[in-house]
């Protein structure tokens, strides 16, 4: 395999500002608790968090679409949020990153999912979730493939984000599906155990290592390219990339066949969002052109810079490519 070179990069990146994407997921808001522990309750064996600060972020599918937006592609995102105070601050932060919310849907019954996690000296104490899980009804779901095909008829790509909340039930993905099909647009599936042999058709299927064990029933063999190939094969998808953390990715696709991409040499400190940041690059370097290959090389090396940074980040071209530059000097320095 060839070295994705930072000219090739630059290029790539370069038109992926006009790319034109649609996100359909699990909308949800990250909202962190930061302070400090001097002492343990005298109530409970429980350390006692002396708040020092509060803020949210966009999560799941959100997160997602902030990517997109941070590398400069156009985006849409399809989704639900409650009729509540979380549900406007996650509008309102989409709309500031220039993200189309007209394809989120307002349910009154059904609360914004929000994951809430307590940080005391860099370290999570706990995280509580207020979400309701099942999968969103009739009036809803027609709603949401409404939203879906408004925001998607000048689409490059489409992103499926699923987060086992809801929005991605069987008939939203199966209409999902049908849409993308007769107007021949690509897309990206990152997939939750759930509905995981759902997505008949899908260009990327996007699943880390544990998803793939889990869905499968049995350990998994990224190595070996005819075991990767017979799983897409089952998975009916046209490429599947499995995420392996620190052990990198690895792809089968048609017409390329298996290939591994070895982790980018990065200092990790966070890993919370780094397979939103792969989706995000993956969908967009792809729709600019890119091949599975290329665009499954420079999502490896965003992945690389987004772990470096705490909590869920975004990351830019201009990083990607610093990223790719100090990787390709030290891959020809090694040559030498």
């Amino acid at each position: 395999m060839a070295i994705l070179t930072h000219g090739r990069a630059k290029e790539l990146l370069k038109r992926v500002r006009s790319v034109e994407t649609v996100v359909v997921g699990d909308i949800m808001l990250d909202r962190y608790v930061m302070g400090t522990v001097d002492r343990v309750s005298p109530e409970a064996p429980v350390p006692v968090v002396n708040v020092d600060s509060e803020h949210s972020a966009i999560g799941g599918a959100g997160n997602v679409a902030a990517n997109i937006a941070a590398l400069g592609a156009t985006c849409s995102v399809v989704g639900c949020v409650g009729d509540d105070a979380d549900g406007r601050i996650l509008r309102s932060e989409l709309e500031r990153r220039g993200i189309d919310v007209s394809g989120l849907v307002t349910t009154l019954g059904r609360p914004t999912t929000v994951k809430t996690r307590v940080v005391a000296d860099y370290q999570q104490i706990v995280r509580f979730d207020r979400e309701e899980d099942c999968d969103v009804g009739t009036e809803v779901a027609e709603q949401l493939v409404r939203g879906f095909q408004a925001v998607t008829t000048d689409a490059d790509v489409v992103v499926l984000e699923d987060y086992n909340k809801g929005v991605l039930s069987q008939s939203v993905i199966g209409s999902v599906l049908r849409t993308l099909d007769e107007c021949s647009i690509p897309c990206v599936v990152d997939p939750k155990k759930r509905n995981f042999f759902g997505f008949d058709g899908a260009t990327v299927f996007k699943p880390n290592a544990k998803e793939l064990e889990d869905a499968l029933g049995s350990g998994i063999h990224p190595n070996d390219a005819l075991w990767m190939k017979e799983v897409r094969e089952r998975l009916s998808c046209r490429c599947l990339l499995v995420t392996l953390g620190p052990d990198g990715m690895a792809l089968d696709a048609e017409g390329v066949g298996h290939t591994r991409l070895q982790a980018a040499s990065r200092t990790v400190y966070d890993v919370s969002g780094a397979g939103d940041t792969v989706t995000a690059v993956l969908a967009t370097v792809m729709a600019a052109g890119g091949n599975f290959v290329e665009a499954a090389d420079i999502a490896n090396h965003a992945a690389a810079i987004e772990v470096a940074k705490a909590g869920v980040a975004t990351v830019s071209p201009e990083e990607v490519l610093e990223q790719i530059e100090a990787n390709y000097t030290i891959n020809r320095t090694e040559d030498v």
